[in-house]
């Protein structure tokens, strides 16, 4: 019997019917791998196909056991005299079918394996505009250590100083600042922060002068268009800062333009002209940009010394208000914020009454708000701050964290992009970006953004982590635990251990991982606890936990309406009514 139908099957054809189907399938399947990423195609495109192509088999096999293809055209085989079957005729054509599709199926996945990029390095540079120039810290000439924040205090100064000329891309410290003392060639230098022109040079301050010499370099034939070396008087600093300005933004044919519809222009100085207040303002942005507690108090030290020399230093008063908010937040006392908030808005508000159009007091005051989960409050003061400063990353970054809180990742991705724009080595910027691509469905491009930030900070925490949390959308368990044990020891490693092995064949140790976090973490990473229970298709833990990361004021909540590890559950009543409590929009279903 058995033999009677495979010589059913040959006669009618079905087993090379199948081939071709299956064939083709596979050839479809390549040609959405290689073009859904450069259409925007989502994930689901691929695998909802697959889905389709099986579920239609059974139907294909069927068409040929009941129809031939016959030189007339498509018959039904009992219409067709078995003395005249065209098993050969028509079995050539599949063959030749099978053939064609095969080469295609192929070319293809050779294609996409020659071309695909590898997502462990950065994305193909972006076309460098001939306009755009970097500032690489100056060099302390001054013989003493402690002399390191005046030299970076200018750098910084100049760098917000030729933000100011609409059409120069100026990108931001934070990216510019990686190369202090860098061996690497011109090129590579401007290459890695994609720009035409680098500005370096050293400064050295004795009593009562100071000295400066500047260089600016074309980054494509490494020649100095401009270079000049200067000796003034200390108290004519602000004089000699505007001049290497201007000079430079005449090399680089740019030019200032006010009035119209021009942003107010911008500027850390006192309008006093107190050098001794901008000195201590220098000290404070010194230490601001440093990360540990006792350099943020520091911080704080030094910009209460500036508005004491100079009380009506609005832009002292506004880094105050976030220096205060920064010690605060690293403390380890749950109350320090709530006492802070009250001083920083204080102080963000004394330098709006100052200067009502200085974006750095605009951002301060949006910070506080988002630290009272005022969010309208917040998005009002961060949209304001990056109008007022187009050119600078902050505003921007800020205000893309503010609106994917509110529910909104798409507007936080193209705010992050445009911010990286101005500060292309930021890695917590790159990770930021990858949070909001995640809950869109965009895997790939979140993968890509996480690895570029795992390239500019190897050791950095949480970079593993996401990947991991990409992997577990992705179903893909021991991804996501090869990701998961890269991730520098600590909780987050915890963290996406015990997340991984959920999804995993391995119960015991998934049920170990969570009873250790909960043992561990409880309430420190309640939110992180109740995504793991989450991979577990545990909804009411899953709440439970959000309930009592709610109770101790876990800051993870803010991430309530991107987090791609929670948005599953947003169509719980529970989801809307966490949400409300927490003053957040309500989801999006």
């Amino acid at each position: 019997m058995v033999a009677t139908v495979l010589r059913k099957l040959q006669r009618r054809n079905v087993i090379r019917a199948a081939i071709l189907y299956v064939t083709a399938v596979w050839a479809l399947a390549q040609g959405i791998a290689a073009l859904g990423p450069v259409v925007g195609a989502p994930e689901w495109v691929a695998r909802w196909f697959l889905v389709a192509a099986a579920i239609g088999f059974p139907f294909w096999i069927a068409f040929a056991w009941f129809y031939e293809l016959t030189p007339e055209g498509i018959r039904r085989e009992s219409d067709v005299d078995a003395d005249k079957s065209i098993l050969k005729a028509t079995g050539r054509r599949l063959d030749f079918l099978i053939i064609g599709v095969l080469a295609i199926a192929v070319v293809l996945l050779l294609t996409d394996r020659l071309l695909r990029h590898d997502t462990s390095v950065a994305p193909p540079a972006p076309v460098i505009a001939e306009k755009s120039v970097a500032v690489l810290p100056l060099v302390n000439e001054s013989g003493d250590a402690n002399a390191l924040y005046f030299s970076d205090g200018l750098s910084e100064a100049f760098i917000d100083a030729l933000s100011l000329f609409p059409g120069l891309k100026v990108i931001a410290r934070a990216s510019s600042f990686q190369f202090r003392s860098s061996k690497d060639p011109v090129a590579v230098i401007g290459g890695k922060l994609g720009v035409a022109h680098l500005l370096e040079g050293s400064v050295q301050r004795a009593g009562d002068a100071v000295r400066i010499s500047a260089e600016l370099i074309d980054v494509k034939d490494r020649t100095a268009i401009w270079s000049e070396h200067y000796d003034r008087p200390y108290k004519d600093l602000f004089k000699l800062q505007d001049d290497i300005t201007s000079a430079v933004a005449t090399s680089l044919k740019a030019k200032l333009l006010g009035g119209g519809n021009a942003p107010p222009p911008q500027s850390d100085r006192p309008p006093s002209g107190n050098l001794a207040a901008y000195n201590a303002y220098l000290e404070g942005s010194f230490y601001a940009h440093r990360h540990t507690p006792e350099d943020k108090r520091k911080a704080v030290a030094a910009y209460n010394a500036a508005v004491k020399l100079d009380p009506a230093y609005a832009a002292a008063w506004a880094a105050l208000s976030t220096a205060e908010i920064n010690v605060a937040l690293l403390s380890s006392s749950s109350a320090a914020l709530t006492q802070a908030l009250p001083r920083a808005r204080a102080h963000a508000e004394k330098a709006l009454a100052m200067a009502p159009n200085l974006a750095l007091a605009h951002n301060a005051l949006g910070n506080v708000f988002r630290n009272k989960s005022n969010w309208s409050g917040a998005e009002a003061e961060f949209r304001r701050a990056a109008q007022l400063a187009p050119a600078y990353a902050a505003p921007k970054s800020n205000l893309s964290v503010l609106v994917a809180t509110l529910g909104r990742p798409e507007e936080g991705v193209v705010l992050e992009q445009q911010a990286l724009k101005f500060d292309p080595l930021r890695p917590a910027s790159y990770l930021n970006l990858a949070l909001y691509l995640m809950p869109l469905g965009r895997l790939d491009e979140a993968e890509t953004a996480t690895r570029h930030a795992i390239a500019l900070q190897p050791d950095g925490i949480n970079f593993y982590r996401n990947l991991s949390v990409i992997d577990l959308l992705r179903g893909n368990a021991g991804a996501a635990l090869a990701d998961a044990q890269k991730e520098p020891d600590g909780a987050w490693r915890d963290v996406a251990v015990a997340q991984a092995l959920q999804i995993g064949s391995d119960r015991a140790a998934a049920d170990a991982a969570l009873q250790t976090l909960i043992t561990k973490y409880s309430d420190d990473e309640p939110v992180q606890i109740a995504e793991t229970y989450g991979q577990r298709k545990d909804a009411d833990n899953v709440f439970k936990w959000l309930e009592h990361a709610r109770t101790v004021k876990d800051p993870g909540l803010e991430d309530l309406l991107f987090d791609a590890l929670l948005l599953p559950y947003r169509q719980d009543p529970r989801f809307a009514q966490l949400c409300k409590e927490l003053n957040l929009p309500p989801p999006k279903n």
